[in-house]
Order: C-alpha cells, then sequence, then structure tokens
C-alpha cells in the first residue's frame, strides 16, 4: 500500500481539478460567442456563388461573433480580410435596416454588390430585389440606422 501525504493528495486533487476546468473552457467560450449569419460560410458566397453552409471544426471568432467555414482555404481567405467577406450589418437584413428595422437576416437571401456581401430577410421581391431598387440610397439609410443594431 502507497503512503500518500496530505500534501500530495491535495496537490494531485488541486491538478485534476485545473485538467477537468481547463478541458471544458473551450467548450464554455465557444457557446458564449454568438454564431455568424446561422452557420454559413461568408466567403462562400463570393467564391462559389452560393450560399454554403460552413462545419463547426472550421471556425474563426472575428468581431464578437463565431463564423463557421466550409473549407480551411475559405476560414484563411477570411482570417486575412474579414471586412470584406463579412456581411455589412451582420445577422440582420440590410433592407428592413434601410427602413429602420431590426430583422434577423436568412442567409439564403443575398445580394453582393460593389464586392460587398448584404443578407436579407425576405426573399425577391422584398429583400435583395427592392434593396436594389435603389441601391444607393438604401445602403446610406442602412449604414444611418446601424445604431439601431446596438445591443442586438
Amino acid at each position: 500500500m502507497h503512503n500518500v501525504s496530505r500534501r500530495n493528495a491535495i496537490h494531485l486533487v488541486m491538478a485534476v481539478a485545473a485538467a477537468l476546468s481547463a478541458s471544458s473552457m473551450p467548450s464554455f467560450a465557444t457557446e458564449a460567442v454568438p454564431l455568424a449569419i446561422k452557420g454559413y460560410d461568408p466567403v462562400a458566397y463570393f467564391t462559389t456563388g452560393s450560399p454554403t453552409r460552413g462545419l463547426p471544426e472550421i471556425e474563426y471568432e472575428w468581431d464578437e461573433h463565431r463564423y463557421l467555414f466550409a473549407s480551411a482555404e475559405h476560414r484563411e481567405l477570411f482570417k486575412a480580410d474579414p471586412v470584406r467577406y463579412a456581411p455589412q450589418f451582420g445577422n440582420f437584413c440590410a433592407m428592413a435596416l434601410a427602413l429602420g428595422e431590426v430583422d434577423e437576416a436568412n442567409p439564403e437571401n443575398w445580394l453582393i454588390s460593389d464586392g460587398k456581401l448584404y443578407i436579407f430577410g425576405k426573399p425577391a421581391p422584398m429583400g435583395p430585389a427592392l434593396f436594389q431598387q435603389d441601391l444607393a440610397a438604401n445602403i446610406a439609410k442602412a449604414n444611418q440606422n446601424r445604431a439601431l443594431l446596438e445591443g442586438h
């Protein structure tokens, strides 16, 4: 039978507790950071021209959101220039914001204009098509209303 000193037992318990705590921390941190654009790959809109779901194992945290990607290559492109690939109004509908409203966007309804990604809550004719009817004015209005997104 082994003689374990009280000091060694305390150190062992503390080491096990620290290991358990450290191993559970990443999952807690991941859950605390909100998912961007419902898990769609923002780079795919530019490279494949279609909404594509990202994979949970290929992620990157930027601007207090967790982005998922369909490939490691897409993640690297995003890391190099996140402002280029991220939707202009985050998880929110660009057309609603232009109208002074805050609505969650559906990443299946999207538009790229002047190299920028916009996502919308509703499909055409309400989302992208309506936004494009007066594109410059709608972009300006949405940007003026950006403060409405605070706290969302």
